[in-house]
């Protein structure tokens, strides 16, 4: 495969955007053994056997499926092959929903199907299904403003007009539409709701993703269309003729069952150091196979382990998690920290935004360990990344170590494709750069090559309730 040399790296991150937030790297010297680490990392093909191996020999693992089951045991075998110490699964429960028959159909003035994939947690039609007119509203904000009860007996259907971002800040602008407009359309007495995809491409391929009814909500049937679906019948709504839909959705909730974190470790040389955990979730979507979410998270982050694990052993205990559950709850960070909160957490570090290369830093170090995010930005400067001025902590599955007062670093992917993709039957291994991959990788290495060697101690930074802990 071809790989990108360090000066080509170096300018992938620098469009106009980056330039505008871009933190000069620190004048500070790099360890010679960081140097090498991170430049042999470039020409790293361990991330991509794993995430090549994950996608093709499990597939699609939807969380609380046998299918998730089945990845957790190929993650323990490959984990143990690649040499982890303390590898095992540490098992948790969640309530589990699972899909089934799924078709939208314009029955008039202009029949025809249309692309559809309900929403995790969606509730169900007949299995004949229903028909109904639709509701049209142009944003999110038009929906919340209906009246309470405008809508019974119909259908809704929200828009939006999300729009590609380095930084993938539009998909928290426009997610609302998704995370919780079918309970507000529940609340105003829709049948059903449809939303335009939230992602960035103007392809046929919904995209799925989580959605959540409060206790003493209906849960109706809750789909997304294909963006290009949804355009075309939003060109039906401007004729201005009334259009009747036809929906089925099948899913339905299974109740508890299993899930769980796989967990391996590089040992550390000083337990009073502390532990850098890493990692990204195992559990993906069921429309594609889970490639850039999450199967590049775990597959960069143990690939970058394991560049320490076969060197001189790092200072710390660098701790990998294959999260289980992030997709539909978070059972598995939930149950990590409720199983771990006790243990010396320093540090944590997720990799959840696809494959595509590293653009900037964050961190939230406490104030003594500014030396620490100096070393790290100039150790990083050379292969493309800029320190960021905002605070690092991104990422589900850390959520609750960060909010306890643990520092983190977030290594920021360029997200400018990664939502034509996101949930939906594309997240496939072709979509992933092994060049970026591997640019990833030699970021991660150089991370945990700093961090998790650095001499001084790493304090705990504010928590979530303003103390220090």
């Amino acid at each position: 495969m071809t790989k990108f040399p360090l000066a080509v790296i170096g300018l992938l991150a620098f469009s106009a955007p980056v330039l505008a937030q871009r933190v000069p790297p620190p004048q500070v010297p790099v360890d010679p053994h960081v140097v090498a680490l991170r430049d042999a990392a470039l020409k790293d093909d361990v991330a991509y056997d794993i995430v090549e191996g994950l996608t093709t020999e499990v597939g699609p693992r939807l969380a609380g499926t046998e299918a998730e089951a089945r990845a957790r045991a190929w993650a323990v075998a490959k984990l143990t092959a690649l040499g982890f110490k303390n590898v095992r699964i540490e098992p948790a429960r969640m309530q589990t929903w699972v899909r089934g028959d799924e078709a939208a159909e314009v029955m008039s003035p202009f029949p025809q199907k249309l692309r559809v994939a309900a929403l995790g947690n969606s509730g169900a039609t007949p299995a004949s299904g229903i028909t109904a007119p639709i509701v049209y509203f142009a944003s999110f904000n038009d929906l919340v403003a209906a009246p309470d009860g405008s809508l019974k007996g119909k259908i809704a259907f929200v828009s939006n007009a999300m729009a590609a971002t380095q930084d993938g800040s539009t998909y928290g602008t426009f997610g609302a539409a998704r995370f919780v407009g079918p309970a507000i359309a529940s609340r105003k007495g829709a049948l059903a709701i449809l939303i335009k995809s939230i992602g960035s491409d103007h392809s046929r391929a919904p995209h799925t993703g989580v959605t959540s009814f409060p206790a003493g909500a209906q849960a109706i049937p809750a789909a997304a269309l294909s963006v290009a679906d949804a355009e075309n019948l939003e060109r039906m709504v401007k004729r201005g003729q009334p259009i009747n839909l036809h929906l089925t959705l099948t899913p339905h909730q299974v109740g508890e069952t299993d899930t769980g974190n796989v967990i391996a470790e590089v040992p550390g040389t000083d337990p009073a150091a502390g532990i850098v955990v890493i990692g990204g979730h195992l559990d993906s979507w069921d429309l594609g196979t889970g490639a850039i979410d999450d199967g590049a998270g775990v597959a960069i982050t143990t690939a970058a382990a394991k560049r320490l694990l076969d060197g001189p052993a790092p200072r710390r205990t660098i701790r990998v998690v294959w999260f289980g559950d992030e997709e539909t709850g978070g059972a598995g960070s939930k149950a990590y920290f409720a199983a771990h909160k006790g243990d010396h957490h320093v540090l944590a570090a997720e990799s959840d935004f696809g494959a595509d290369h590293v653009w900037r830093l964050a961190t939230n170090f406490a104030p003594d360990n500014a030396a620490i995010a100096d070393r790290l930005a100039a150790a990083l400067a050379p292969l493309g990344i800029v320190r960021s001025r905002d605070k690092g902590g991104d990422g589900a599955d850390i959520a609750p170590l960060v909010g306890a007062g643990v520092a983190a670093v977030d290594l920021n992917q360029d997200g400018t494709r990664y939502f034509d993709y996101h949930h939906t039957p594309e997240d496939v291994l072709d979509r992933i750069d092994p060049a970026q991959l591997a640019q990833n990788v030699a970021a991660w290495t150089t991370m945990l090559a700093v961090v998790a060697n650095a001499s001084e101690d790493i304090a705990p930074v504010a928590a979530a309730d303003g103390k220090a802990r």
